[in-house]
């Protein structure tokens, strides 16, 4: 069963080097892709799909080649070939295989103008070395059918996560018990004199 991988990115230069790496990893053997295929949209509106294999072609050339081993078992090489990239040409465009077309225009419908996306049908994925491999595209992925795990790894990777230490609120000062108020040189007061009165003819004498 083949997964899907839709990425979202602010240029087509960025879907086309991400691209570039996903054929990289194919020819690394980390990744077996069905399709592959860029979409772009225009600041004017128009979605393009830019695919990395042309199905029809490719169908015509097989179909080239097949006929003409058929043309030489019967002695004419140049009909079997006519006839064999007819059927080829044929086969290549009505084989639905890959991405649907009408799914990948409802992806280009979504992005903002200038932006692109990069689709993905993988048969076969080595997850933990292509996760690595994409850290840094700088895309948002929009969609996948891969297992949970695997998705959250891949979003972490490709769109970056937050801070990873976060900074803690402030911790509220201690209360300190109130202490008695210092006296002169934070030496304790002193305790009050004793009173003093006077008497007749300015004598004085303690109550």
């Amino acid at each position: 069963m083949s997964d899907l991988v839709v990425i979202a990115f602010p240029d087509q230069e960025s879907a086309f080097r991400a691209r570039a790496e996903f054929l990289a990893l194919q020819k690394d053997y980390l990744v077996e892709m069905e399709d592959v295929v860029v979409v772009t949209r225009a600041e004017t509106g128009e979605v393009q799909l830019h695919q990395a294999v042309n199905l029809t072609a490719a169908g015509a050339v097989g179909g080239s080649i097949w006929g003409a081993l058929i043309g030489l078992l019967f002695l004419n090489p140049l009909l079997g070939a006519a006839v064999g990239a007819g059927a080829g040409a044929l086969g290549g465009s009505l084989a639905d295989v890959g991405i649907e077309d009408a799914f990948l225009r409802e992806v280009g419908g979504t992005l903002d103008g200038g932006g692109a996306a990069l689709a993905v049908l993988l048969r076969k994925m080595t997850a933990d070395r292509v996760i690595d491999r994409l850290s840094g595209l700088g895309g948002r992925v929009l969609q996948t059918s891969l297992p949970a795990d695997i998705e959250t790894r891949l979003r972490e990777r490709i769109e970056g996560s937050g801070s990873a230490h976060p900074v803690p609120p402030p911790m509220p000062a201690p209360e300190m018990a109130a202490a008695p108020p210092p006296g002169l040189a934070g030496a304790p007061a002193a305790a009050p004199a004793p009173a003093v009165s006077t008497g007749q003819g300015g004598a004085q004498s303690e109550t």
